[in-house]
């Protein structure tokens, strides 16, 4: 069967894929099934398409999936970061988010590096922890969209969570990248690592004021792009000097979400609220629709470079299943020091995913271990997923059974008012509220209506009264 390979072929196929991705949410949304993971099954199925057409070998899919997956990562941080507020209110659940972050990251690195020292005893742990370390990092990319039906303080958990996760995961692997370097002392890679993240932070919060201060004040209406082209440009450049340029995105995406906690006593000045304020409302919903387009085409791309046949070898499925374990182990320990026992569904929402892959093509031929397969990355990711579908489809029923049983008493206990026990919280309390409100109207017309039939009465009373003095004066002799 002939295809012919031209402009409207490509553009049918980007087309589809986009649909596609859509209908996959809106799936995901009903049955709690990561639209991740249904793009990755999307993929491996139209690269058996590709391979039956005889297509497959035609296009270098690794070199897309790169650049994609950088994209991917600044759109991702810049969104969860817009969505972050810094109260202190919130330092709390920052700082236990932070902890859970930091200290899962390096257990799990530990963990997983054990393993691979189990399977390969002459890896030092240097290696081993740099190739563990992709690994151990959760995945913002399925973690945020997938927790939005979640109660706030769990959802706003996760968001924190994976983003710290997503940063220190990255800034672990590439200091880990230096000291395996053999032309670097661990001492050497440290001290870099330290001066480099010091010039890192002063950069992100220079540049922010500065990026800030100059496109509140562009007038003309196409400069979102312009500012996310920007962003990428200093993303790419930090890159090229060994920066922690992440860091530089989660500055800047806080700093727009949080003006009046950066622009305080002078800076206040710099400050043009209206001009920021159309800034967010338009950059937003760009940063939003950017992010599921470059993450829809990235996993799409990533399903079409596995191999399923690495999946068929036990080493990879017993390496895979104890990394796996660890992950859940090291999480429930921390979750139950940190929580309490109030840790379902975030027990199992610890999902590997897009800087896992992006991170792994990213290691070096030159250190990579020899015979890693790449089947691992692979069954950890799917693994993760459907665990964390599977304990997110039990709490959505669990939930709308709650939201059932509370419309019920509402009916009982007043007949005439009805709450849909399906709509999200929000929105039924909003409905409660609104019913209170016209309660609490009604009540004075009811107050007036007693008031005038309380003087009505009082009315006929002085009548019968004055009927009776009449009567009186008439059977008298005053009477004419």
């Amino acid at each position: 069967m002939n295809i012919p390979l031209n402009t409207y072929t490509f553009l049918i196929v980007l087309a589809v894929i986009i649909i596609v991705s859509h209908l996959f949410n809106i799936v995901s949304k009903k049955t709690k099934i990561p639209a991740v993971l249904l793009l990755i099954l999307g993929g491996v199925g139209l690269s058996s398409g590709l391979d039956y057409l005889g297509m497959a070998k035609k296009f270098n899919f690794f070199s897309v999936l790169e650049v994609l997956g950088v994209v991917g990562l600044i759109m991702i941080v810049l969104e969860a970061a817009l969505d972050l507020t810094l109260r202190r209110d919130k330092a709390q659940l920052i700082l236990k988010s932070f902890l859970v972050a930091i200290i899962g990251l390096f257990v799990s690195a530990f963990a997983c590096a054990g393993i691979f020292k189990i399977f390969q005893t002459d890896l030092t742990w240097a290696t081993a922890l740099y190739h563990a370390t992709p690994l151990s990092i959760l995945s913002s990319a399925i973690i945020i969209p997938s927790v939005s039906f979640l109660k706030e303080q769990k959802k706003e958990f996760h968001i924190y969570e994976s983003t710290f996760s997503d940063i220190l995961g990255i800034m672990l692997f590439y200091f880990l990248e230096s000291v395996v370097n053999p032309k670097n002392t661990t001492n050497e890679a440290t001290q870099s690592f330290f001066i480099s993240l010091f010039f890192t932070i002063v950069i992100s919060v220079l540049a922010g004021y500065l990026l800030i201060f100059i496109f509140q004040k562009i007038k003309t209406n196409a400069k979102l792009f312009l500012l996310i082209s920007v962003l990428i440009l200093l993303y790419s450049i930090g890159k090229l000097f060994h920066l922690s340029s992440l860091i530089i995105i989660l500055i800047f995406g806080l700093m727009m979400s949080n003006e009046n906690l950066f622009f305080r006593g002078p800076l206040q000045f710099l400050l043009d609220r209206s001009g920021l304020e159309k800034i967010k409302e338009g950059f937003h919903i760009v940063t939003i629709e950017s992010a599921f387009v470059v993450r829809t085409f990235f996993f799409v791309v990533f399903g079409l470079t596995i191999d399923l046949n690495s999946l068929l070898s036990i080493n990879v499925g017993l390496i895979s299943a104890l990394v796996i374990l660890s992950i859940y182990l090291i999480r429930w320990a921390l979750l139950r020091i940190f929580s309490g026992r109030d840790i379902f569904p975030q027990v199992y929402v610890a999902p590997r995913g897009l800087i896992t892959v992006l991170l792994f093509f990213a290691i070096p031929a030159s250190i990579k271990i020899p015979g890693f397969d790449d089947g691992i990355i692979l069954s950890v990711i799917i693994g993760t997923s459907v665990i964390m579908a599977l304990s997110l489809m039990s709490t959505g029923k669990e939930a709308e059974k709650e939201l059932a049983l509370a419309g019920l008493d509402n009916e009982s206990d007043n007949e005439h008012s009805f709450v849909d026990p399906f709509l999200p919280e929000s929105n039924k309390d909003m409905i409660i509220e609104e019913e209170t409100e016209n309660e609490t109207k009604e009540e004075p017309s009811e107050i007036k209506d007693n008031q005038s039939e309380e003087n009505s009465d009082e009315d006929i009373k002085k009548e019968k009264n004055n009927n009776d003095d009449e009567d009186v004066i008439e059977g008298g002799e005053l009477c004419p």
